[in-house]
């Protein structure tokens, strides 16, 4: 239910274009602010030419670094590792929130919950149908993404054309349970600090250092540790503590489940009986190689990215 009063609403667009190699299409970035319940979102778009008519893409980031550090990071001299460029040149219309609690979104002194990321991202659709006249979106959601992602394709499938559920999390995963013991200090503290080095041991978590490119990594760091100032620790609360989030029996729309073969939160033993509950016969599971939980920034992003637009762009 809408709460009295509720609107999503742009307080204000900003239009950039991204850098391009030589040969390759403009790719135009928009800036839009909606506000709902109090709260003021970041949403970064990306499109080709004229966005009129395309497929739109919504993207919901993790539980580290907001949208556009985590769909759009730019390294110089390797342009291939934007997933919204990709996306964009593969002719969509794509955009990516920063939910409350993080990146440039309004921060609540607070703990802030997966059910609020998940009205955050409603409010962001919602604002995003309107401004595109479209009837739906694609949904693609990474790690923490893919529980407030999940409860907002139970609440409102009819807003989702296809859904995309990136390294999803499930009760017994490796690294879930590596933060359990860590419960209480996430109760007591909303947010945390990281420094720079601090964004980069995820990249080597479970997965072999070959599957990174170090500049790759560094220039993910430095932009993390510059966005996101402080780090909301209520995913994590929510993440070791109520666990199961989503039902797959309620997910009616079609989805594709895909990690990286080295992913610390998803696997085939924990993410196969959810994929078969999925009741949509059209459903796909993908393992990517040469890729871990941060795969959109590894050695197997290409692959990754081919299946996205493949997914999406498929009848």
């Amino acid at each position: 239910m809408r709460p009295s009063g509720w609107f999503p609403c742009v307080l204000a667009a900003l239009v950039l274009t991204s850098w391009r190699p030589a040969g390759a299409q403009q790719v135009v970035g928009v800036e839009h602010w909606v506000e709902h319940g109090g709260v003021k979102l970041y949403v970064w778009e990306k499109y080709v030419g004229d966005p009129a008519g395309k497929k739109v893409v919504a993207l919901a980031h993790g539980s580290a670094t907001a949208g556009k550090e985590s769909f759009d990071l730019q390294v110089p001299g390797k342009p291939s590792y934007s997933l919204m460029d990709f996306l964009a040149r593969e002719g969509f219309d794509v955009f990516a929130l920063d939910t409350r609690g993080f990146g440039r979104s309004t921060h609540p002194d607070t703990h802030i919950t997966t059910q609020e990321a998940s009205e955050d991202l409603n409010a962001t659709v919602d604002y995003v149908l309107k401004l595109r006249s479209v009837p739906t979106v694609y949904l693609l959601a990474w790690s923490w993404g893919t529980q407030y992602g999940g409860m907002f394709v139970m609440a409102y499938p009819g807003k989702v054309a296809k859904y995309v559920s990136y390294a999803q999390m499930h009760v017994n995963s490796a690294d879930i349970a590596r933060r359990r013991p860590r419960v209480e200090f996430f109760r007591k503290t909303p947010y945390v600090t990281i420094p720079e080095a601090g964004w980069k041991p995820r990249f080597y978590s479970m997965t072999p250092g070959e599957a990174n490119d170090p500049e790759v990594v560094d220039a993910y760091a430095k932009a993390a540790a510059q966005v996101e100032r402080k780090s909301a620790t209520g995913p994590q609360l929510d993440m070791v503590t109520i666990m199961p989030m989503i039902n797959p029996r309620l997910m009616p729309v079609p989805t594709m489940i895909i990690h990286g073969q080295y992913d610390d939160v998803a696997d085939l033993e924990g993410l196969l009986p959810f994929f078969q509950e999925l009741p949509n016969p059209y459903k796909k599971y993908v393992v990517v190689p040469n890729a871990g939980h941060m795969m959109l920034l590894q050695k197997g992003h290409p692959v990754f990215q081919h299946e996205v637009a493949s997914f999406f762009k498929a009848p």
